[in-house]
């Protein structure tokens, strides 16, 4: 065997020993940015080939896939820091839109996300939220996003923590919110001076969460001869659940004043 040879050959084989530990590697990073469903309950399904394909506790959602839920579907997932997102009915989430930016987490392209960014010890941790009309950027807080259909118009609310909204379709300054607060961006239309202080919309949303919450509770209670279903009741064999009405959404606050 010429030096040559031998030289290509070893080379093969440090290639063919490196295959699993890389492969290895590319496993660890998919985990690293997906988010798994740790809470499920109705309609909720990746689209694929613009299909929707089911989801069920466990499973993973990869970056640049999208997740609709139905007009009872509700799931809670995480990420590899821990940080959480809830997607609530009849929403549509695109996640990790820019797999090579983790900061870049979600794209609420309708519907209502409740996200919670866990801190990185004490140290922020910085993510991004956008919508067709607005951009959010966080540190490490809890708060919630409602994209309207007809409209684009985007809702902002903060239970804890700090978030600075900026409109996408229109120029003028960023907007900080503090926890209790809200804004809402419309397209075109640069963002309020004065922040939503108001209690009405917190309400709205707090109370439609807690009806999700009470859907879970109920479907996951155990039932005797059949299975739990939304509204309390169970289901036999041969029988048809009847999905329960999802909560109304949070009704839109008017533009606060300039």
């Amino acid at each position: 065997m010429t030096q040559g040879r031998k030289l290509r050959t070893a080379a093969l084989l440090l290639l063919l020993a490196a295959t699993p530990v890389v492969s290895l590697l590319n496993a660890q990073t998919q985990s690293s940015a997906a988010a798994r469903v740790i809470t499920l309950t109705g309609q909720v399904s990746l689209l694929r080939d613009s299909s929707p394909w089911a989801l069920k506790t466990g499973d993973s959602v990869m970056p640049r896939q999208i997740i609709i839920t139905g007009v009872d579907g509700f799931a809670t997932f995480q990420i590899s820091d821990g940080s959480t997102f809830q997607v609530f009915p009849n929403s549509r989430i695109l996640f990790r839109a820019t797999p090579a930016n983790w900061t870049d987490l979600l794209e609420v392209l309708i519907g209502r996300v409740k996200v919670e960014i866990q801190k990185l010890g004490k140290q922020p941790n910085p993510n991004t939220v956008r919508t067709p009309t607005a951009v959010i950027s966080v540190r490490g807080t809890v708060f919630d996003v409602v994209v309207e259909e007809d409209t684009d118009a985007t809702f902002v609310s903060v239970d804890e923590g700090q978030v600075e909204v900026g409109n996408l379709t229109a120029p003028g300054k960023t907007r900080l919110l503090n926890p209790g607060e809200s804004i809402r961006v419309l397209r075109n239309v640069p963002l309020a001076k004065v922040i939503d202080k108001g209690s009405v919309a917190q309400g709205a949303l707090r109370a439609a969460g807690q009806a999700i919450y009470e859907i879970m509770f109920r479907t996951s209670r155990p039932g005797g001869g059949g299975s739990s279903v939304p509204g309390g009741g169970t289901v036999g064999q041969g029988d048809t659940p009847k999905p329960e009405a999802p909560p109304a959404p949070p009704p839109a606050p008017p533009p606060p004043p300039e």
